[in-house]
């Protein structure tokens, strides 16, 4: 897990000692110096937490909480801060927490374990992925917004595949059909990789995409999918689906007579 953590270097060293040291809490902690250092760094990782402290005087600690809620909604955010000046408009924007300096351990640790906790419930559900039909991801019953239509391709096609691993000029080859990956075309998969990450942390559902060795792959256990569900013989998935898959990508009409035959076969 990782936080984000604005405040001194003094404070940084006992935070990082204390929630990676002595109680595990955390892989990474990483300190922030403005609101543009935590965006870049937000942007690019799977951040849990953010801890900031409001006596850093350059920053406005409640203004990066605002901004990074901007991004991602259910971010737990503790305040800490040496009165109670900034509780009650900490509180207007549901901080996950507010602790009052000098820090006790004890409570410090209790509050981090449940911001977390209580993210964790409100995420318990996992997104729910059609394919029948249009493809579309929906968190609750909102489908989520992608900001690069090619993102969501990609997405998509990650989803076709099962969880199988797939290389960047597989994917490539997929999205972009009779194109020639040279370097500038590279440049813009990167693009669109960062993109649906953007997208999926904003949601809080960065752990269904898993990258690495030049690879992409979907975590068909952290989605809930009709596909999946009709590939395992579900009667709901079977009569749901009428003759119509991820229907705004050419590349998934060949499964449609798979499709077709595994219905008749079973419905």
């Amino acid at each position: 897990m990782k936080a984000i953590f604005l405040g001194d270097k003094d404070a940084y060293i006992f935070l990082t000692s204390l929630t990676i040291d002595r109680t595990p809490l955390f892989d990474e902690v990483r300190i922030v110096e403005s609101v543009d250092d935590a965006l870049s760094y937000f942007k690019e990782n799977d951040v849990n937490i953010a801890i900031l402290d409001t006596g850093v005087r350059e920053i406005n600690a409640l203004s990066v909480a605002k901004t990074l809620r901007s991004y991602r909604e259910n971010l737990p955010v503790i305040i800490l801060s040496e009165s109670s000046e900034y509780a009650l408009e900490a509180f207007s924007f549901h901080a996950s927490g507010y602790i009052l300096k000098p820090i006790k351990e004890e409570i410090f640790i209790s509050e981090i374990k449940y911001a977390l906790k209580n993210t964790e419930l409100s995420n318990g559900r996992k997104p729910i992925v059609r394919t029948f039909g249009e493809f579309d991801v929906l968190i609750g019953e909102k489908p989520i917004y992608f900001s690069r239509a090619k993102s969501k391709e990609l997405l998509a096609y990650l989803v076709d595949r099962q969880g199988g691993s797939v290389t960047r000029p597989t994917v490539f080859a997929a999205l972009f059909e009779d194109g020639f990956y040279n370097r500038s075309m590279q440049k813009y998969l990167d693009t669109i990789i960062r993109s649906l990450r953007k997208t999926l942390n904003k949601y809080g559902i960065s752990d269904i995409l898993e990258t690495g060795g030049g690879t992409l792959r979907i975590r068909p256990d952290k989605i809930e999918c009709d596909f999946y569900r009709f590939c395992e013989g579900d009667r709901e998935a079977l009569k749901s689906y009428r003759g119509e898959y991820m229907s705004a990508y050419s590349w998934a009409n060949m499964v449609e007579a798979y499709l077709d035959r595994i219905k008749e076969e079973k419905g």
